[in-house]
């Protein structure tokens, strides 16, 4: 069994309709020669069309009614020019329209409320952000069912049974993996192929949720996950998980194999192909993901598993950066030995609801650095400074306070681990550009080493780092010298 995830631009256009038919064709054909048939589709909505819903809703908060009324009518249209084009069957055509019309009515509704409310909740945006997936889903069933291809649409708030953390909801293992055995298996054992909403899911009560913008991917492994799926295929719009982002590092290359412990450290620190949670569905059940290009479907992608083939000592797999972070320092000489202070520190960071991404520590214990996102930047200080309003009275710490524009250059792979010399090459590379690292992690996996660098300094560090490795190169074509050179 087979679960095919396709992102927003892999259901763009008309065209990329037609596409996505001809690959989930191909796909069922091969799979009926199998032991194990069967295919799950899990969409996202339309590109862009996520986007037009939440700015719609947040508009109409501010009181603009003009502007969701104007999306009604272009979102309406984006849907019908691609049902026009392959659906012949004038009656599931007006079926069709009439489930765009009640999504749109229901949109419209929400947004008049909205409104009149003059706020946005979190509960409120997930119904509205939702509703590009509960359109795009039944169109792409129309569509394959056009090409020959027996499919159904499955709203996925019947299947994914999530938390009430509305924006950021989290799946209820068990009875998610009852929900989607129940429905989802029976239609693939009648060789049907069931069209599932991506992103989305809801509480036990049946509340509408999603699962965080990009959860698309996350909905493709949890399903994959909860029917003992044999891959989970991820289809995007680049050639797998590159080397490095191509608009930095124009001979970044498509890496053929990854570990779970690798993507998931790409993907935490800014990779952009994979949804952080991806993975974690996937490794429970040691399901292989597969990054793949809609619009070049012979390319091998990307084969994510949990181990890869035997790793060449001291090999880097990727490089990658996080970019509108921010540095917080609390230090002070009277910070030395003192317990808790850790604690305390990320306690206040905690209130806040700030996402630290990376930690390091001074030896002497006397300065604490860590990182956020600019966003949070100004509310952990100020938590910062309240919790410890006496220690800065009495001088026992001496400053607390932020440093902005910076990025986070991560560099991965699971053959790094016990390699000596590796980290004195990297910082080699940077310095040789007259780099300064403002502050450095590793973790004790060895797995990744993380740099913060200025954000002018950071495509030239990804650079210097990616060319030092020779990682435009297969594995097997490198030099693998890891003595530090200039």
């Amino acid at each position: 069994m087979i679960v095919m995830k396709f992102g927003g631009t892999s259901v763009g256009s008309a065209d990329a309709f037609a596409q996505v038919a001809s690959i989930v064709g191909r796909k069922v054909e091969e799979q009926a020669a199998t032991g194990r048939p069967g295919v799950v589709v899990v969409t996202s909505a339309m590109s862009g069309v996520t986007n037009m819903l939440i700015e719609a809703a947040q508009k109409a908060a501010k009181g603009d009614e003009n502007f969701y009324q104007m999306q009604q009518d272009s979102l309406l249209l984006k849907h019908q020019v691609v049902a026009g084009r392959f659906v012949e069957n004038g009656a599931e055509r007006a079926a069709l329209t009439r489930t765009f019309e009640q999504r749109l009515g229901e949109f419209a509704r929400l947004c008049s409320s909205i409104a009149v409310l003059g706020e946005l909740t979190n509960r409120g945006l997930d119904v509205v952000s939702g509703l590009g997936e509960r359109m795009a889903a039944p169109l792409l069933a129309a569509v394959l069912r056009s090409q020959g291809i027996q499919a159904e649409y499955v709203d996925a708030t019947e299947l994914i049974v999530t938390d009430n953390v509305f924006g950021s909801a989290a799946p209820l293992a068990d009875l998610t993996e009852k929900n989607c055995r129940e429905i989802l298996l029976p239609l693939m054992e009648e060789g049907i192929v069931p069209v599932v909403t991506g992103f989305i899911g809801a509480t036990v009560e049946g509340v509408p949720t999603t699962l965080g913008r990009g959860g698309s991917d996350y909905s493709g492994a949890i399903v994959g996950a909860a029917i003992d799926a044999d891959e989970i295929q991820i289809w995007t719009d680049v050639n797998g998980v590159m080397t490095a982002d191509p608009r930095t590092v124009p001979n970044a290359r498509s890496l053929r194999q990854l570990s779970y412990e690798e993507v998931a450290e790409l993907a935490y620190y800014g990779a952009k192909v994979l949804h952080p949670k991806t993975v974690t569905p996937a490794i429970d059940k040691k399901i292989a993901v597969r990054v793949l290009n809609t619009f070049e479907p012979d390319h091998p992608g990307t084969l994510i598993v949990e181990r890869t083939q035997v790793e060449v000592k001291g090999t880097v797999k990727a490089i990658t950066a996080i970019r509108q972070m921010n540095l917080i320092t609390v230090a002070g000489r009277g910070m030395m030995g003192v317990p808790g202070i850790a604690a305390r520190t990320f306690g206040a960071v905690a209130r806040v609801g700030a996402n630290v991404l990376m930690i390091t520590q001074s030896s002497s214990e006397q300065s604490i650095c860590f990182v956020v996102p600019d966003a949070s930047a100004g509310a952990v200080v100020a938590a910062l400074r309240e919790e410890f309003q006496r220690e800065i009275e009495r001088a026992y710490i001496d400053d607390i306070h932020a440093s902005g524009h910076i990025n986070i250059v991560a560099i991965v792979g699971s053959g790094m681990r016990g390699t000596p010399g590796l980290a004195a090459r990297i910082f080699t590379a940077v310095a040789v550009k007259g780099i300064n690292v403002i502050a450095i992690a590793q973790g004790a996996s060895e797995a990744n080493i993380s740099l913060v660098v200025t954000d002018a300094d950071a495509a030239v560090a990804v650079r210097a780092i990616h060319d030092i490795f020779e990682l435009h190169l297969p594995t097997e074509e490198r030099s693998h010298s890891w003595q530090p050179a200039l």
